[in-house]
């Protein structure tokens, strides 16, 4: 079993569609991140303004906050959503099982947390410290549950996977070429 196991991890080692280091890392974090800021900032400021979509009041918010939500997904994700969502992909799935499965479930794990994370944070930073907060998760979650989850697995995890595909690939024409 243990040889199986080792395998599995030198098989996802040289994962084309997974960052393979630290920078790798970053990269990839950073395109799943700023695509995700951008789509459930921009989302839930358009539902959430009162104000006429067709001013650019409404644009100016959500490019007012997008660095802001930018920074803070990028230090709780890694540091303590992802982290968790780690332990819990080893207890769900064996060593021995797919790459799809073990993505389904970290992209499930992940999403679940952040979006539950930054529905309080996006509404703190959007209203203020307030107790309606925890009423307006309550309608807001499900919504930015749903939405993420779908747009991470059908369109956001795929593009990531596909920069590091294309990224590998260059690497590995250049190390052809080197040698």
């Amino acid at each position: 079993m243990q040889q199986v196991v080792a395998m599995q991890n030198a098989k996802m080692q040289y994962e084309t569609r997974l960052p393979r280091n630290a920078k790798e890392g970053l990269l990839y974090g950073t395109i799943i991140s700023t695509l995700t800021v951008i789509l459930m900032t921009s989302i839930n400021i358009i539902l959430n303004v009162p104000e006429d979509l067709s001013s650019g009041q409404v644009f100016l918010q959500i490019i007012k906050a997008l660095p802001i939500m930018w920074v803070i997904v990028m230090i709780i994700e890694p540091s303590v959503i992802g982290r968790i969502a780690e332990n819990l992909v080893s207890k769900f799935t064996l060593p021995t099982d797919s790459f799809n499965s073990k993505i389904l479930f970290r992209i499930i794990f992940t999403v679940f947390g952040m979006s539950i994370a930054m529905t309080l944070i996006g509404d703190i930073v959007g209203n203020g410290f307030s107790t309606e907060i925890f009423s307006r998760f309550l309608s807001n979650w499900p919504r930015n549950l749903v939405i993420v989850l779908i747009a991470e697995s059908l369109v956001i995890q795929p593009i990531a996977r596909f920069a590091m595909v294309k990224l590998h690939a260059t690497q590995d024409r250049k190390n052809v070429e080197s040698n």
